[in-house]
């Protein structure tokens, strides 16, 4: 493993063909719009296809030990910053930056799933997801007017592998027996339903395609979990014009670690193939050992709006799928609601009570 600290360069965004300004993406679209005069281009279209990566090929290639931060030079205000993101907005002047990922040493993005909401939209599906939780203060309607909300591309590794799996477990089949049984003297007789296990064994295949495993720890991979499905159909070759004027993180979990993430999620599917191949009407599953070939891997950005804010002195961190507005986050309760709601189904069921004592008087 090398030790060496490589250099990384920033770039500013494309310039404005009108006036010179840096332009951003406009989610939802394919164009680039300057925020100043309001002239769109359009994005190029890509000149190849979305790459994968051989994993075993990865793993032969000296690591690097440290990164070293990227530099941007703003273009606008002539302020030069570090960071480690891919894109960010000049924190002097608010122009849009992107950094050359030529000269990262980080494995660059290979595909990116553009934005598709924007912050109008966002706000709109955080106004619905904040009107639909109980039990909310109402002060919780104020997030929906917060300026905090970001829009942030997340890393994301997917991976690709054949995998063959020998398993050993139990078939279980159901069988009836008759008991009988004494009730005041009287016989009777019942039905009881048995278990009989027979030993099972064999060999399940499955191709995987874009295992989905969250690249960066920014976010808690419980938090971006909820958020799928992610249409990665629509993932497009990266190219910096997608995400000009929007926070771009670089990954912070290395490969190996996602590969593994991706192969505790490969073994939930397994299992439930292996559990089909032993058939019958109950099964035991006792041990797999799979082997994984033409392992593949690409580094995705998929769009998340993230917004942060306080209440009771508390942080709390709300996040909405840029394509779909999927929003999932933290939130307070109104301990006066949930007070008062209990006292509700108190009096409900002493009311309910009354009656069925009354009725019976």
């Amino acid at each position: 493993m090398t030790t060496h600290t490589p250099q990384a360069h920033g770039t500013p965004a494309q310039p404005c063909a009108g006036c010179g300004a840096s332009v951003t993406f406009a989610p939802g679209t394919t164009t680039l719009q300057c925020p100043y005069c309001g002239r769109r281009q359009n994005i190029a279209p890509p000149t190849r296809q979305v790459r994968e990566h051989a994993y075993d090929a990865f793993l032969a290639k000296p690591r690097v030990h440290t990164l070293a931060p990227n530099q941007f030079t703003c273009p606008g205000c002539a302020a030069r910053t570090e960071s480690d993101a891919i894109s960010k907005a000049c924190q002097f002047c608010g122009t849009a930056l992107v950094a050359d990922t030529a000269y990262d040493t980080q494995i660059a993005p290979e595909a990116v799933l553009p934005f598709g909401l924007d912050r109008s939209g966002a706000r709109n599906a955080l106004r619905i997801w904040v009107r639909t939780r109980w039990f909310a203060p109402n002060r919780l309607k104020k997030v929906t007017e917060a300026e905090t909300m970001k829009s942030t591309y997340l890393p994301h590794w997917t991976f690709d592998a054949a995998t063959v799996s020998d398993y050993v477990g139990q078939r279980g089949e159901h069988y009836w027996v008759t008991k009988r049984y004494t009730v005041n003297g009287e016989s009777r007789t019942r039905r009881e339903r048995r278990t009989r296990w027979h030993p099972a064994g064999g060999r399940v295949a499955r191709n995987f395609d874009d295992v989905l495993v969250a690249a960066t720890t920014q976010v808690t991979g419980e938090q971006l979990g909820k958020l799928q499905p992610w249409p990665l159909e629509r993932a497009v070759p990266f190219d910096p014009g997608y995400v000009a004027g929007h926070h771009s993180l670089r990954y912070d979990t290395e490969p190996q670690a996602g590969m593994e993430q991706a192969k505790t999620v490969m073994a939930g599917v397994i299992h439930g193939d292996c559990r089909r191949d032993i058939g019958g009407d109950e099964q035991r599953v006792s041990s797999v050992n799979t082997s994984y070939s033409q392992v593949t891997f690409k580094l995705v950005l998929l769009p998340v709006w993230i917004g942060n804010y306080l209440y009771g002195g508390k942080t709390y961190q709300v996040l909405i799928n840029g394509v779909n507005g999927e929003v999932q986050g933290d939130r307070p309760y109104s301990a006066l609601k949930i007070t008062l709601a209990v006292l509700a189904a108190v009096a409900l069921v002493a009311a309910v009570v009354w009656l069925y004592l009354a009725n019976r008087a």
